[in-house]
């Protein structure tokens, strides 16, 4: 695994896997500039702006103009990342990403960092609990969430590699490295990261590994839990969806609102399919302040929830 530093004992802050891998793509390719609204250092892309100073533009607090900037460096023939906070990215410019990215169908690549609740602290103002249900209705926007420095190093590059809009989420908050017997990612295929067959938890981003540590404890139970890594909401595995109702009873996990997100994309498919009982985990309105760690605690988005939630699924099996 290339890119992050770690942040704490055996984390990573996936921030620093997305400026190394820019960096190196940058380096191959000179269509490749970034664009910033006042975030170079919550971005991590000092280190770009120091080799590159002419390939960054800085626009300022200003997010509707950082999209409409990276659009117009998109129709020159530029590769665009456009780098800010996710709370502000996707709210203040979200009529931009519609018609501007989306519907022109161009060819920018949207980072929300620091999503979810990693700025706790600050409050519900600067928690981005909502970004996942707004961008994932957008047609022509592939929507990533990757789960742990890997997995944002080949979101990256994959994002570079395709053309057309993207959207990548990406967290501060430290994750580990997770173990894998297939390193493999490919934009709109799912990741099966423990094999079960008693219930399936489909989880993304800083609830993956959370989701891995639940299915230790329910091992131990004698209970059988499939996770399942859904990175990709949009385009989504149908597939591994329609694969995980087999186990007869699925639980979502996501640092995000429990509407309309990851829990909503998996109930409509499965709904319409082949009903099972779906527990939707994640957080269920405004937020409040506090730290990540005890917004995780008090809402429940720990291992030992969700593997209480997962058992209170399997109680509701037909």
């Amino acid at each position: 695994m290339s890119a992050a530093a770690p942040a704490q004992a055996g984390l990573f802050d996936c921030r620093d896997s997305f400026a190394s891998t820019i960096e190196a793509l940058a380096e191959a390719d000179p269509r490749i500039v970034t664009v910033v609204s006042d975030s170079v250092g919550s971005s991590k892309l000092g280190g770009f702006r120091k080799k590159w100073p002419d390939r960054m533009v800085n626009v300022g607090i200003a997010e509707q103009t950082v999209v409409a900037v990276g659009a117009g460096l998109a129709n020159g023939g530029k590769v665009p990342f456009v780098s800010a906070a996710s709370c502000f990215l996707t709210a203040r410019a979200l009529e931009q990403i519609k018609a501007d990215i989306a519907y022109s169908n161009v060819n920018v690549k949207l980072i929300g960092q620091s999503s979810g609740v990693a700025y706790g602290e600050l409050g519900p103002t600067h928690h981005s609990i909502e970004d996942m249900a707004w961008l994932r209705l957008l047609n022509n926007l592939t929507v990533i969430v990757p789960a742990d420095p890997w997995q944002t190093e080949q979101a990256i590059r994959a994002a570079a590699a395709m053309n057309g809009p993207v959207f990548v989420r990406v967290s501060r908050m430290p994750v580990p490295a997770l173990e894998r017997s297939d390193a493999s990612f490919e934009i709109g295929k799912a990741e099966t990261l423990v094999q079960g067959d008693d219930i399936t938890i489909i989880a993304n981003g800083t609830m993956v590994h959370r989701a891995v540590a639940a299915a230790k404890i329910l091992a131990g139970e004698g209970i059988s839990a499939r996770v399942v890594n859904m990175a990709t909401i949009n385009p989504l595995d149908e597939a591994a969806i329609l694969a995980a109702a087999d186990t007869g009873a699925i639980v979502t996990v996501e640092e995000g609102s429990v509407r309309g997100g990851l829990g909503g994309a998996v109930s409509e498919l499965v709904t319409a399919n082949t009903p099972v009982p779906v527990r939707i985990m994640g957080f269920p309105g405004f937020v409040p302040t506090g730290s990540a760690d005890w917004l995780m605690d008090h809402f429940g988005l720990t291992a030992t929830g969700i593997a209480d939630a997962a058992r209170q699924t399997i109680a509701r099996k037909r």
